[in-house]
């Protein structure tokens, strides 16, 4: 069985009028080499009309995001020229490399009729290697990730990166990862085999759940010793968990704002290019 280190507790962080909490970074975990920053939105009903969600037109550089839509909708547009509305169940897979500027707000139906949120928002690091390469989005719904079973079809998963179960993940990544969205009946169980070298990221959306024998609640983050190599994971509620691991890069993080290098140097570098208008032009 892998070791487990700590259990987090989210901390709650609200934007604006959106429930937000976050596992990671906080005052007890720093990051999950290359697992760096979740933001879990909701769960929330707005109001007819609302202003939905408040991330307008705002720049990254260095990192990768990946966006879960559980409910609600979220609108992207960049400075690539990249825009969709990705619904329920839908994920986002967006790669800032060398820069971009983008929006990601509610769409126009949503903000006039309301309804559920819960939406999360997992940022990767990129390698040095790969940190200055072209931008690149791409956004799929539901019926566009593959899906599979696991015990008797009480287990319903998600693979967006990666192969699990001889099914590969929706997404080509810039770096070796697995990541899928696991949805859990209660009472259903799963086995996973992870390599020792790799990090486990282990994040419960919903529900509750033990893993490798620990009691793990909604909003906590479980943090792993890299010793032993089965996870087993017993639904006690109907739960959503995020499984995903990586072989961890090792190298320096510095990160300032929507920007992730490897130096103070390189982030000022940044905030340069952004300014002369290197990102990309924005029309809103």
């Amino acid at each position: 069985m892998r070791a487990i280190k700590k259990i987090h507790q989210s901390e709650y962080r609200p934007i604006a009028d959106l429930i937000t909490y976050s596992p990671m970074p906080t005052r007890s975990l720093e990051m999950i080499d290359p697992f760096l920053f979740l933001n879990h939105h909701g769960f929330q009903t707005y109001p007819a009309p609302n202003q939905g969600l408040p991330f307008g037109p705002h720049p990254h550089r260095g990192m990768e995001t990946v966006t879960f839509i559980l409910e609600g909708d979220i609108m992207h547009k960049d400075s690539s020229g990249h825009e969709s509305v990705i619904g329920p169940g839908g994920v986002q897979y967006m790669t800032a490399g060398k820069g971009l500027i983008h929006a990601e707000v509610s769409s126009d139906q949503f903000k006039k009729t309301g309804g559920d949120l819960e939406i999360l928002q997992l940022w990767l690091n990129l390698p040095a290697s790969k940190k200055m390469m072209n931008p690149n989005y791409i956004g799929l719904q539901k019926e566009e990730i593959p899906e599979f079973e696991l015990d008797n079809s009480k287990i319903k998963v998600q693979q967006l990166f990666g192969e699990w179960n001889g099914v590969k993940g929706a997404f080509e990544g810039t770096f070796p990862i697995t990541m899928s969205t696991i949805y859990l009946d209660k009472g259903s169980i799963f086995e996973k085999e992870i390599p020792t070298e790799e990090n486990i990221f282990f994040y419960v959306v919903r529900g509750k759940v033990t893993v490798n024998g620990q009691e793990v609640d909604y909003r906590q983050l479980v943090e792993f010793e890299n010793q032993g190599r089965k996870i087993e994971v017993q639904a006690i509620e109907k739960s959503v968990i995020i499984l995903g691991h990586a072989t961890p890069f090792n190298e320096p993080v510095v990160a300032q704002g929507p920007f992730v290098m490897n130096s103070e140097a390189q982030i000022r570098e940044a905030y340069q290019d952004y300014q002369n208008g290197k990102f990309g032009s924005w029309n809103g």
